[in-house]
């Protein structure tokens, strides 16, 4: 079996992301709305720019559901800070862990080159570059993807349309209705009136409505955070104050538009009306990135002027003046412009690098508790827990990893110091985490971090080494056994025996998958010795787990079964991640030995059941191949076709098919042929793309069920579905035959260019004219069309370019 990479979403399989719903209504913007769904008709990179609070984020999304053509994701970017993990962040939104992949942007195009999709990549501005950059790849390496991205200015790229996106209109006040027809008049009125029952807005509140929305220049933000002050203030009051406000603070900021200094100066009016606590909770709050959960909130912000037992209570009252926003699943969250505001002041209070150590440190207990924790009941809670995080995981690392300042005293260089320890043992600590929730590039920057820091011997570089070749190992990276090598030798040094068995358990893993299977052996009884010592449970149950893989691919079948139920033997029934691996690698050992294909089944069925609740991408794949060889072999070609299909599904963002290896790959060749030669060409072709497209859910129910047919499926055609397939045939040009055989024989559309001499994009256009024409509809399918046309026909066929 392959590493243990996995995905980390529920769900992921069915590839849909549903947008954010409305949380308030959606005042006013009929206009640009209108215009905005327009250009998503035409164009493919729009851009909404605007002043920070104007609302970008809201039409945009409100746009993307309006224009309903295709799926819409949205790519959330704020609380990202590195450009190089952009590609990351997106394949995370996507579901996709390439464990295989060179490049996340590999697996992101890989999945976006075959979907009609809208990608949302919201505030863009502080990554300008590196979403340019990742827009110009994804335009011209796909066809049916549409990016909308809002930022503060433009990406500044060729077929850009920017769409500026300014302050909502103020009606005049003797001129306008009680409420106005989409106005800021009317937001005002609407969010009073949700954040006080009964309010009424009367003929003599009107001019004072007005005269405040106009001097907080009709952004939308800024007048949402006044009109919570409705529930303590009489409206004509308000107004005053907020003039007074305004005009107290923005001769203090320069080089800054007027827009941007009212909106500041609105959000320091709100800061000013909160005490002492609040305010001191409102600035710590502003080292979370992304979304926060409460009790992690509430330890962080505690100390001085909030009191640990009142806490809570403080960020209660921060939601009720919609300064704090509630999020999905009980978590909360900050706006990007109320956060910049509270870091600014935490900066002011000295505060900063004492909150960020904190912050630090708790997502470093968090962590551990995880990693200890890693087989105990409760696994899948804790993961998506974790999961939850991820945004201020990477914050924490950023800070704790980053650059030493070039002037620091003594006393600075010692705090940098423990900081880039405690960072360092967060990175360690995650090692199960990147591997479980499949983000094993992410991982190993991390790790790469961790090394730069840390250039001397020393124990962090010793683990750093050694979990970089863990990660290393299944990601296929050919320097993970030179890095588990220099990972013993340190270790060895700096007398850390944890690194040390650490560091062996990489070694194992990197010469299993380079196919040095003695050498990998005597590697796992150095680990194993080191490890017992230890008292390391869990990561003897990793050890057990890696010699199955080993075994089954030294072809020792028993020995793999002996590993594998030792591993189940040691688990709780809460443990999903062992299990599923194990009973994974059961059934490719049992399916290779005959006469077992009821345990083999079995093993398959208890695999996808553990894998689908822990949200295992790969581990899901490998059940449903083993299912459907054990179909095919079994005559009932319908079933293997559509479990096939539903494991291409998977394979196609996981990366790489069975290992690459070439025993399984044959397996699954000739299940392929038997299913395509009992149903015809066509007929396999339907229910193929039938389990690739049908929800993942739905599949697994259908897989463990024992079930044959499709539902919702037309019965079968006649022999003719076949003979149209080869008519079809007829039609292709001698270069779109020259271009199949290619397809077929595994060269990408770019190696076919170099090839024949021709444009990439010229090569793109000849598949999708061959795929129109044979009714086919993926690269797999055309292979099995070819073969079926029989041995050597097309490939005689191949012009004196393509044979050189």
């Amino acid at each position: 079996m392959d590493s243990p990479a996995a995905s980390g979403a529920p769900g992921a399989g069915q590839r849909r992301w549903p947008l954010p719903a409305d949380v308030s209504a959606f005042v006013g913007r009929s206009g640009e709305l209108a215009r905005l769904t327009g250009l998503l008709g035409t164009a493919r990179l729009v851009t909404v720019t605007g002043p920070g609070g104007v609302g970008k984020t809201r039409l945009a999304l409100r746009a993307a559901a309006a224009a309903g053509s295709g799926d819409g994701c949205l790519i959330e970017l704020s609380g990202l800070s590195e450009p190089d993990l952009l590609p990351d962040t997106v394949a995370l939104r996507l579901g996709l862990q390439r464990a295989h992949s060179v490049s996340q942007l590999d697996a992101v195009l890989s999945e976006l080159r075959d979907r009609k999709l809208l990608l949302i990549l919201d505030t863009c501005e502080h990554l300008a570059a590196a979403c340019a950059r990742f827009a110009v790849t994804v335009l011209r390496e796909t066809d049916e993807v549409k990016i909308l991205a809002t930022s503060r200015q433009p990406l500044h790229v060729p077929g850009e349309e920017v769409f500026r996106l300014g302050p909502l209109p103020v009606p005049d006040a003797a001129a306008a209705p009680l409420a106005g027809d989409g106005d800021a008049v009317e937001l005002f009125t609407r969010r009073a009136c949700a954040a006080v029952s009964g309010f009424a807005l009367t003929p003599a509140d009107l001019p004072h409505v007005s005269r405040l929305c106009r001097r907080l220049d009709g952004i939308p933000l800024a007048i949402e955070l006044a009109a919570v002050r409705v529930r303590a203030l009489p409206v004509a009051e308000l107004a005053a104050r907020v003039e007074a406000g305004i005009a107290a603070g923005t001769g203090t900021r320069r080089g800054s538009t007027v827009r941007h200094q009212t909106l500041q100066a609105a959000i320091g009016w709100s800061y000013g009306l909160c005490d002492e606590a609040e305010k001191a909770a409102w600035r710590r709050l502003a080292v979370f990135a992304g979304t926060f959960d409460p009790v992690i909130a509430r330890d962080v912000i505690a100390g001085g002027a909030v009191r640990a037992g009142q806490a809570g209570d403080v960020l209660r009252g921060l939601v009720d003046k919609s300064v704090v926003l509630q999020a999905d699943g009980g978590r909360f969250r900050l706006l990007d412009s109320v956060r910049e505001y509270g870091a600014a002041r935490l900066a002011e209070a000295g505060e900063d690098a004492a909150l960020r150590d904190r912050h630090l440190a708790r997502y470093l207990n968090l962590t551990r508790e995880f990693s200890h924790l890693i087989v105990a009941d409760g696994q899948q809670d804790r993961l998506w827990r974790l999961r939850a995080e991820h945004e201020n995981l990477r914050s924490a690392l950023e800070y704790g990893l980053a650059a030493p300042r070039r002037k620091e005293t003594e006393a600075d260089a010692d705090a940098a110091s423990g900081r880039r320890r405690a960072a360092a043992r967060l990175a360690a600590a995650l090692y199960p985490y990147w591997i479980m929730t499949g983000s094993i590039r992410e991982g190993m920057h991390w790790q790469d971090k961790a090394l730069s820091r840390f250039t001397a011997p020393s124990p962090e570089r010793a683990s750093a080494l050694a979990n970089r070749a863990l990660l290393g190992a299944p990601a296929g990276a050919p320097e993970a056994a030179g890095q588990a090598g220099e990972a013993i030798a340190m270790a060895e040094r700096v007398g850390d025996e944890r690194a040390h068995a650490r560091a062996y358990l990489a070694l194992h893993f990197a010469l299993t998958t380079t196919g040095r299977y003695p050498e990998a052996l005597d590697a796992a009884q150095q680990a194993r010795r080191r490890l017992e010592a230890l008292g390391a449970v869990h990561a003897l149950r990793a050890l057990d787990m890696q010699l199955a893989l080993t075994y089954v691919h030294a072809r020792n079948f028993d020995a793999a079964i002996e590993h594998c139920e030792r591993v189940l033997r040691g688990l709780g029934p809460g443990e999903r991640w062992l299990r599923g691996n194990a009973h994974a690698l059961a059934a490719l050992a049992h399916y290779q030995q005959p006469g077992r294909q009821e345990e083999c089944a079995s093993a398959a069925r208890a695999g996808l059941r553990a894998m689908l609740e822990i949200g295992n991408l790969i581990g899901e794949a490998y059940s449903l191949e083993v299912l459907a060889w054990l179909a095919a072999d079994a005559g009932r070609c319908q079933r293997a076709a559509w479990l096939l299909g539903a494991a291409q599904a998977l394979w196609d963002p996981t990366g790489g098919r069975l290992s690459g290896s070439a025993v399984l790959i044959g397996y699954h060749d000739r299940s392929a042929a038997i299913a395509a030669n009992a149903l015809g060409t066509a007929r396999y072709a339907e229910l193929h793309a039938a389990g690739a497209t049908m929800p993942l859910s739905q599949i697994a129910a259908l897989a463990l069920a024992d079930t044959d047919p499709l539902p919702d499926l037309p019965d079968p055609r006649p022999v003719a579905g076949e003979t149209c397939g080869r008519l079809a045939g007829e039609g292709l040009t001698a270069r779109e035959r020259e271009i199949a055989v290619l397809v077929a024989s595994g060269l990408s559309n770019r190696e076919i260019a170099v090839r024949l001499v021709i444009s990439k994009r010229t090569v793109d256009a000849h598949v999708h004219h061959i795929f129109a024409k044979l009714g086919l509809s993926s690269r797999v399918q055309l292979t099995l069309w070819l073969r079926d046309r029989g041995p050597g026909r097309p490939y005689g066929e191949l012009s004196p370019a393509t044979s050189a």
